[in-house]
């Protein structure tokens, strides 16, 4: 416990360093796995703007990455990432890391739950003559808007999960301090308060989620 009272400091740094790193991986992976969870939506057989070639890409390119242990990804990603960011360790590489990995389980989810919305609905939209985009900012997304808030935190406890793993390459946050301070010092006490903190991070991030999700579905 004394050990805990001295590093503190240093245990509250790393609870911001592991919210910065999370928060920047939501935002840049949740832009590009919308996107990609559009795309495999929108071009499947039937829909808005049915596109075979695209789909296919798209569903090959998900189906690829997306299985692959995080661990694994992290390490094939670095030159990647040396070649976009300048470097392959850090904060810096391990966010676009993330924010890649991350996109293509947001897109999978993004899709599923754009499906969850009843063709009825569009079919009376696209039967009034609006078109494929005027549908998808109006109608679609509006629809999914509860299920793709559960989505977004399923999809932050994975990040979490994953930025503490990134402690072992270099990665700042609450992994890397549980992994120096407590694993390697041989102190459960740190390495527990590490795990409670984000326990109760996650909580939190769960209770507004639904709370924002019964409000979507409400309206």
């Amino acid at each position: 416990m004394d050990d805990l009272i001295t590093l503190q400091p240093l245990f509250w740094e790393a609870a911001v360093e592991t919210l910065y790193i999370v928060g920047l991986t939501l935002l840049f992976g949740g832009i590009v796995g919308m996107l990609i969870g559009l795309g495999l939506y929108t071009t499947r057989r039937g829909s808005l703007l049915q596109n075979r070639v695209v789909f296919g890409t798209l569903n090959f390119i998900v189906n690829t990455f997306r299985p692959i242990p995080f661990i694994i990804f992290l390490a094939a990603a670095q030159p990647l990432a040396r070649v976009v960011i300048g470097t392959g360790i850090g904060n810096s590489a391990i966010i676009f890391t993330l924010s890649l990995a991350a996109s293509f389980a947001i897109g999978r989810i993004v899709e599923q739950n754009l499906l969850t919305v009843e063709p009825g609905v569009i079919e009376a939209a696209r039967s009034v003559g609006a078109g494929p985009f005027r549908i998808i900012g109006q109608i679609l997304l509006p629809e999914a808007l509860g299920p793709l808030i559960l989505g977004y935190a399923f999809i932050f406890v994975a990040i979490v999960d994953m930025a503490a793993v990134a402690g072992y390459v270099g990665g700042g946050g609450l992994g890397a301090f549980a992994l120096l301070y407590g694993y390697r010092q041989f102190n459960p006490v740190v390495t527990w308060a590490a795990v409670l903190l984000i326990i109760v991070l996650v909580q939190l991030v769960q209770f507004g989620a639904n709370w924002l999700a019964r409000k979507a579905l409400r309206r």
